[in-house]
């Protein structure tokens, strides 16, 4: 059944939220990679009907983050080493990209919205929220995408977000992160394409040296057992 948090609202769709309650037991490692995604079982145990399952069954397939399989139908996908790096690879391309035309397109409006995400990432950390911290770093990056304002980019980088979040998630220093998004915020509204640019490359590359080493422990904390 639907959590409180992921009860839809009038204005939004059920299959988003069965989504995003799916997508967060994948991050959360309920639903560990190889897990069977059954549309009745998921019907069942989300108290909704099959066909809200299956649009959000969609959906997460195509950011990446359920499979399909010939002989065993939907299932959470996993990512290897190599699949790891070639994401780093693309994220640091795409994600370059997005923060320079962020500097330049960036309205007053759009920096508010930034800062109130990173505000939002700070205070839920500071009430041992830790999955809602991670979920205001993962949308702050989603934003920059969207103040880029580029729907190549945007179509571009779609069916990578469901991994890049999860890439996000592997993160063991939150006060830090949150403090290297600061200093991407402030990059971007300097309204400086070349400093934010350089600034989100650094950022990348920083958690790309990081992510091997603190891949298996962070795997472990987030499905909440000891490495």
């Amino acid at each position: 059944m639907l959590i409180a948090e992921e009860t839809p609202t009038t204005d939004r769709p059920l299959r988003e939220s069965v989504r995003d309650a799916i997508r967060s037991r994948i991050f959360e490692g309920h639903y560990a990679p190889g897990t069977r995604l059954v549309e009745r079982d998921l019907a069942a145990e989300f108290n909704v009907s099959r066909l809200p399952i299956r649009e959000a069954l969609r959906m997460l397939r195509q950011e990446g983050l359920i499979q399909d399989r010939a002989s065993r139908g939907s299932e959470v996908a996993g990512l290897s080493p190599k699949d790891v790096e070639d994401l780093f690879d693309v994220r640091q391309s795409l994600e370059v990209l997005a923060c320079h035309l962020a500097a330049a397109r960036a309205t007053d409006k759009d920096l508010k919205h930034l800062a109130r995400l990173l505000d939002e990432a700070e205070r839920f950390l500071a009430k041992g929220s830790i999955l809602e911290a991670h979920r205001a770093n993962s949308e702050f990056h989603d934003a920059i995408t969207a103040i880029a304002n580029n729907d190549f980019l945007r179509t571009a980088l779609e069916p990578l977000q469901g991994r890049m979040h999860w890439l996000f998630r592997h993160v063991d220093d939150l006060p830090e992160l949150i403090q290297e998004h600061r200093d991407l915020y402030a990059a971007i509204a300097s309204g400086d394409p070349e400093l934010a640019a350089t600034q989100s490359a650094s950022h990348i590359g920083k958690y790309r040296e990081q992510f091997p080493q603190n891949q298996p422990a962070t795997e472990l904390k987030l499905q909440g057992k000891r490495p």
